[in-house]
């Protein structure tokens, strides 16, 4: 059955590279079974709506950044990360329905490297049980510091918190859970949110 499934994503030229695993490879390949035009793919992209969770807070300037850009975004409870998204229902481009991702992708944000470092030490049951419900599909880390690597090895963060210790648990987390870490600065988080989803989706899609 796997490779018949293979076959039929080759011929739709889906690029099965991105799934981890056959399970989810079949997963995608069952909600967007379609080959689409330039067009029609511009227009499923320039469709697709952010979810925030609804606990996530103090992110105006994200908001701020997808209102100024007519990024269409609205909450829902998610059971792991921040972030994700929905490509909305197209009857005409054979969508026949609203198609969730908040299982095949999210972002994590933290907006500092002290919230970090909470989630690697007095919350870090809490965290690795969120990696984990997450680990079958995609988790992105995203921290709210430009040079949040550099500054970790420095201890340039107002936690006690050991740097060889939190480098430590960071590669781990990443390996073991198949985590991204990226270190940005928070004016650039909004962009940073909407392209990984769009640029995801269109891999997907083509």
């Amino acid at each position: 059955m796997l490779k018949r499934l293979r076959r039929y994503l080759k011929k739709f030229r889906k690029r099965y590279i991105l799934c981890k695993n056959d399970f989810e490879l079949e997963a995608i390949a069952m909600k967007i079974p379609y080959k689409y035009a330039p067009k029609e793919l511009r227009e499923l992209l320039n469709s697709l709506v952010i979810l925030i969770d609804t606990r996530e807070q103090k992110n105006g300037h994200i908001i701020r950044y997808l209102n100024n850009k007519g990024i269409k975004h609205k909450s829902k409870k998610l059971d792991y990360g921040d972030y994700s998204f929905i490509l909305p229902a197209n009857k005409k481009l054979g969508i026949q329905r609203d198609i969730y991702f908040n299982n095949d992708i999210v972002i994590e944000r933290k907006a500092s490297l002290e919230e970090l470092s909470g989630c690697f030490t007095q919350e870090r049951a809490r965290f690795e049980n969120e990696l984990i419900r997450a680990s079958n599909g995609k988790m992105i880390l995203l921290v709210e510091k430009a040079k949040g690597y550099q500054d970790i090895i420095e201890h340039n963060y107002r936690t006690d918190y050991k740097p060889r210790s939190f480098i430590g648990t960071l590669h781990s987390f990443r390996h073991r859970y198949n985590m991204e870490v990226i270190f940005a600065d928070p004016a650039y988080s909004g962009n940073f949110i909407y392209y990984t989803f769009y640029y995801w989706l269109r891999e997907c899609l083509k």
